[in-house]
This record gives structure tokens, sequence and C-alpha cells, in this order.
């Protein structure tokens, strides 16, 4: 009988996971198969992962693949190198393979209809994990965080940090601005982007029609945000682009919206290199910038006092849920859903499974990520897995 996976098996599966990566750098087996592994009395699960460029991805893929392991599955766990057709590929092999189900993180949610149709065709369910495969009716059941609360918490976090609001959501009435703040967004093909956007851009827009928040460069459209593939290099070429065409003359930046912790470096790099910092308590302080999935190098500089605040989506959950959903589908049940309405993917509305998370301050990173387990004391002092 199959084995009902733990939070305490995932947790010890994630902590090993983390401290085979440093700093979010591509690891050498990028986009090659892990494998597999367990009695695989249950049959085949294939889990397809975008990339190996995040380490929270790498966290993901191991804590998946050793929960299913654990409950009886063989795995075949396989990183799409931030190439569409590698993954598109890899999700045929494991079709081809006899695969009983799959769990997939995409990398470009609208470009899998054919791999997931020919699924469709053989009988096999699919749980988008983390990332919403959009217009495909072969989308079974979907496992996330609620992602538009994601963005609020970016937000919220933002105006905390500009003081017009306290940790607990109480508007300061004194502090009244105007503050000038810059926006980035995610990748356009990931649906999440849009959801952590939303979110976002609900919360702050009452601050920008009363004139708290302005945004000099005027790129409030999240077109003109948006950071392709999440990728650091790029948010820093255009931080690099809005400090020269906006912030002369004196203008001080204030603030910075930022989806991605990946970003938010990217972003730090930027307004260091033309003077601002090195941390928000110097002469000419780093401005307020925010991010998402506690990783390991930004919470270091949120200790540091360099970046603000990151959000704290717990993959561990995640990924025994995505366990537990799959354990579901092939026991002949209908996954549990919280959510039937919100996830709309083009074609279907996507039955969900929502998990919350949390905003990280310097002063909570003990009690969210080192006593929990996700972070030790020493990474979060070294900065490094």
């Amino acid at each position: 009988m199959r084995r009902k996976l733990t939070i305490a098996a995932i947790g010890a599966t994630l902590a090993l996971g983390l401290a085979a990566c440093s700093g979010g750098g591509a690891g050498s087996t990028d986009g090659a198969s892990e494998g597999s592994g367990g009695g695989g009395e249950g049959g085949l699960v294939g889990v397809a992962m975008p990339t190996q460029t995040s380490e929270r991805w790498i966290a993901d893929g191991d804590a998946v693949k050793k929960g299913l392991e654990e409950a009886g599955f063989e795995v075949d766990l396989q990183y799409g190198n931030d190439d569409i057709p590698t993954q598109q590929s890899q999700i045929d092999q494991m079709i081809t393979k006899g695969a009983k189900l799959l769990i997939v993180a995409s990398i470009d949610g609208t470009a899998l209809a054919n791999q997931l149709q020919a699924a469709a065709d053989a009988g096999i369910p699919v749980i988008a994990y983390d990332r919403l495969i959009r217009d495909s009716e072969n989308v079974d059941f979907y496992v996330t965080f609620d992602n538009y609360n994601v963005g609020v918490q970016q937000a919220t976090s933002l105006l905390v940090g500009l003081g017009v609001l306290d940790e607990d959501g109480t508007a300061v009435p004194e502090v009244t601005g105007p503050f000038n703040v810059e926006l980035f967004a995610g990748s356009l093909d990931d649906n999440n982007a849009h959801f952590f956007w939303k979110g976002a851009i609900d919360t702050l827009q009452p601050y920008i029609d009363e004139g708290v928040i302005t945004v000099p460069s005027g790129q409030t459209d999240i077109e003109q945000a948006a950071t392709l593939r999440w990728q650091q290099e790029t948010a820093q070429k255009r931080m690099e682009d809005l400090l020269t065409s906006t912030y002369g003359g004196g203008t001080k930046l204030d603030a910075v919206l930022s989806p991605y912790d990946g970003i938010s470096r990217g972003i730090i790099t930027a307004l260091q290199n033309a003077g601002y910092g090195p941390s928000r308590s110097d002469a000419n302080p780093m401005p307020v910038v925010t991010g998402q999935d506690a990783e390991i190098a930004s919470v270091k500089l949120i200790q540091d006092d360099v970046q603000f605040s990151t959000i704290f989506k717990d993959t561990r959950k995640l990924a025994e849920q995505a366990v537990v959903s799959a354990e579901q589908f092939l026991d002949g049940e209908d996954p549990e859903a919280n959510d039937t309405e919100t996830y709309d993917n083009g074609v279907k509305v996507v039955p969900s499974y929502l998990l919350t998370s949390d905003i990280v301050y310097a002063n909570n990173i003990q009690s969210l990520l080192i006593d929990t387990g996700y972070w030790t004391a020493e990474q979060v002092e070294k900065g490094q897995a």
C-alpha cells in the first residue's frame, strides 16, 4: 500500500535539495533527466520542471520526486532548461514511456497543447504545478499558491517600506508622499505573472490616484514592466535604462515593485552601481525593493537591510499537495479542490488547490524561515545554501 507523504518528509527533502544548490545558479545537469527511483509499484509519474537556474525549481523537483517515491511511484524528473522545445520533447518522452500521470511546471503556459492532447488521448491526467497551463481543455488540476494575494502582499510590503502602512496594514495618516516608484512584472508567458501584477496594481492604484505614489517613467502597463523568463540580467538592464532616462538631475527613486527575488537582485545591482546604498541606512539609501520566493541570497540581503521584503511560498507544502493530488487521481478519485472559480485557462476553469504565503521582513526571518527549517541560521548569515 502506498504510504501517504508527510510534511516532515517533504521538508527534509527540500532541505537536501536546497543544500545541493548555491545562490540560484544553474546546475550542470540542466535539461537532463534526474532518473527514477523507488519501488515503482504505483507506476511511472512524469515530472516536468522549467529550469535549474532558480534554486526554488531545483528544490521543488527534488521534493516532488522524493514525495512520489515515498508514496510508491517511479518518477521521471526532467528540467527544461528554459527552452520550450526541450520541455515539449521531455513530456513527449514521458508519455511514450507510459507515465500514468504528469505533473508539469511549464516554461510557457501556452506551448503545450499538443503534448496535453497526446496525454489525454492516452488517458493520462495532467496536474499543472504552480504555473497554470493555458488554452487547453486537457489540464485536469492545478496546485499553486493564491497568486493574486501574492501580488497584494508584494504591494503591501512596498507600502510598509515607504511608511505608508504599518506591518499590520494600518494606515499612517501623516505619511502622504509623494513617493517615486517603478514597477516590474514577471514573464508574460507565465500566467502567474498576470495574477501577481493584478494583485499588486489593485493594491497600489488608490495610492497612485491620490498622488501618494507616482511612477515617473510612466511605465504602468504590464507589457512595459515585463521581464522575459524572469531573468536577473534583463531586470538589471531595464533598471539601468530607467535610471538613465528618468532619474537624472537629482530625482530620487523611493521604491521598486519586484515580483521575484532574482529580478530584485538585478534591480539592486543596477541601483548600487548608480550610487544608491549599498543599504537602506546609507546617506543615499537603497530604495524599498520587494521580491518573492525567499531565495537565500535575497534573504541575506533582507537581513543586511538591502532588499526590503520577499514573499515566502513554502514549496514543501506545494510539493506535498501535488503528491496528494496525484495519489487521489491514481486511486480513481477527484482531487480535493478549494477553488473552482478563479483559474480560467482560456478554455476551462481548472479546479485548483491554493496555498497561502507570507511576507518576509528582516524582523521575521527567524520565525518564518529559520524556526520552520526552511533555511538555517548559518545559511542566512552566509547568504548561501
